[in-house]
């Protein structure tokens, strides 16, 4: 025998179905613009407040800031255009852990392995290239489902960006200190930003392009089970980047290099010198800078190029 409930008992209510969380916080369109130059803005202040008080304890913030700016507005752009299905945290431990993992895993083999040479940059290519995949596989190791050319073009690029602005931030800082060492009136603000900007600037189309194009092949190759397949094209790729690499790295060396046979005048120190330590005279700057300019530029359009090549694979673009 059924009971009926009391007059004015509230029914039970039967729960419907639940609508899950939204897998990835949305990101409002245009980010990356405001990123980049509300960024700009408060570069250009901090740094300009830095050189007018001479103020040492600034230095961190304009180091970090303009290192990290344009990478982390890159990122965000390549994910809003192309990518927001694979979630913030994929992009977001990409950039973090694997540019982490990268710089300290090409430190760690380039101190112990490498000796100066002239073969020196295709070592340090090919080490740094090799150490920003092997993040990018730790990093994804267990999200099987990640894989696919525009994945790996997007997931590269994040962590070749982050790769970008933390070497950038440490070559800014060792100009810092040997401006500092040589210098009676401290650390040359002129040297620093000669440092960090060129690497700031261009770590998009540096780093951040190598790794990227490295990574779509990698990924485009990946089993359904999540294995990491290194295939021919793998390798291939690997070393094709690495080549970029070693030419961008060398463009400075070999900038100074033509100013010094064509001016007749060398410059003091090693002309192929890691970094951006080694500066032209000011007679030679004109020259030095269209040849640099010059030379990374070309360097950027083939790595472009070949982007573009592969990215015409995916009809997902």
């Amino acid at each position: 025998m059924s009971h009926s409930p009391p007059p004015g008992t509230p029914k039970a209510r039967i729960p419907g179905p639940q609508q899950p969380p939204p897998p990835y916080p949305r990101i409002a369109a245009g980010l990356w613009r405001r990123c980049l130059g509300g960024g700009l803005a408060l570069w250009v202040l901090i740094t300009w407040v830095t050189y007018e008080t001479r103020n040492s304890t600034l230095l961190p913030t304009p180091i970090l800031l303009g290192s990290f700016l344009v990478p982390v507005a890159f990122v965000l752009w390549a994910y809003e255009r192309h990518c927001r299905d694979l979630g913030v945290s994929a992009i977001l431990g990409c950039f973090l852990a694997g540019g982490t993992l990268g710089v300290l895993g090409a430190s760690l083999t380039e101190s112990n392995l490498l000796q100066p040479s002239p073969g020196t940059f295709a070592g340090v290519g090919l080490i740094e290239e090799a150490a920003k995949l092997a993040a990018l596989v730790f990093v994804l190791r267990r999200q099987p489902a990640v894989r696919g050319l525009r994945a790996g073009l997007v997931l590269g690029a994040a962590v070749g960006c982050g790769f970008a602005a933390l070497e950038s931030a440490g070559y800014a800082v060792n100009a810092a200190l040997s401006s500092a060492a040589v210098s009676a009136e401290g650390v040359d603000l002129r040297t620093l930003l000669q440092a960090e900007l060129p690497r700031g600037l261009l770590g998009p189309f540096g780093h951040g392009l190598w790794t990227a194009i490295a990574g779509g092949v990698l990924l485009s190759r990946r089993r359904l089970n999540g294995y990491f397949r290194l295939s021919a094209p793998v390798a291939g790729t690997c070393l094709g980047v690495a080549l970029l690499h070693a030419l961008g790295d060398a463009t400075h060396g070999a900038a100074l290099w033509s100013v010094a046979r064509l001016t007749g005048t060398a410059p003091e120190g090693q002309l192929f010198a890691p970094g951006y330590l080694v500066r032209p005279s000011a007679a030679q700057e004109p020259l030095f800078t269209l040849f640099s300019v010059g030379g990374l530029a070309l360097v950027a359009l083939a790595g472009v190029g070949w982007l573009r090549s592969l990215a015409r694979r995916d009809p997902s673009w």
